[in-house]
């Protein structure tokens, strides 16, 4: 089985990308067994596809696709709360860049979309957000929406992600400290974060 197919069946449960699929709650709200079974299957097409070994998979739409997920998803289930997390985050932001420009997109499936789309929510940069929003409202999906101006917001008022902040070494000035005190659930840090799992664990 090729990476393309292997990542979009095990993602999507569909190698058909014009398929409307159901969400599937451990794509934003990852278990650590979800982490493992990544870590376990895609840790090496990750580096590949950070090194540019896999740089050929943009010339398609299932290629592109891939490599999207491979470049902005994988790396937050296998290095969460690392900077290592958003490293290839801009190498993302092109292909999905790129794979817009030549239409990939669509005829695709809405949540399949969604994650061509997330690179420019994920972006530091406002031009970044204000497009993310642009698209995300051509879904139609309310939540979706709604967490494409979050993000958006965020970035119009203190030009990065504050919750982002630790892993990247990044000094918090004192209204993001305040901000950080009820980060949005996508936000929260790892102290948090590991703190939510021993509760549910308890």
């Amino acid at each position: 089985m090729t990476i393309t197919d292997e990542l979009i069946q095990f993602w999507f449960g569909t190698l058909d990308t014009t398929a409307e699929v159901d969400k599937r709650e451990v794509w934003f709200k990852a278990t650590p067994e979800f982490d493992a079974s990544i870590a376990y299957k895609f840790t090496d097409a990750y580096e590949q596809a950070a090194n540019s070994k896999l740089d050929y998979l943009a010339n398609d739409q299932f290629g592109c696709l891939t490599l999207i997920i491979l470049l902005d998803q994988i790396p937050r289930n296998l290095f969460r709360h690392t900077g290592k997390a958003y490293a290839t985050d801009d190498k993302a932001l092109s292909v999905a860049r790129g794979g817009l420009e030549n239409g990939y997109d669509r005829n695709m499936s809405s949540w399949h979309k969604v994650f061509f789309y997330l690179p420019f929510e994920h972006s530091e940069k406002i031009n970044d957000q204000n497009f993310s929003v642009q698209l995300f409202k051509s879904l139609e999906f309310e939540s979706a929406i709604e967490a494409a101006i979050d993000h958006q917001k965020i970035i119009k008022k203190f030009g990065r992600f504050p919750y982002r902040n630790e892993a990247l070494g990044r000094t918090s000035t004192p209204e993001e400290k305040e901000f950080l005190k009820t980060p949005p659930p996508w936000g929260k840090t790892k102290a948090e974060f590991d703190e939510l799992e021993s509760k549910k664990a308890g």
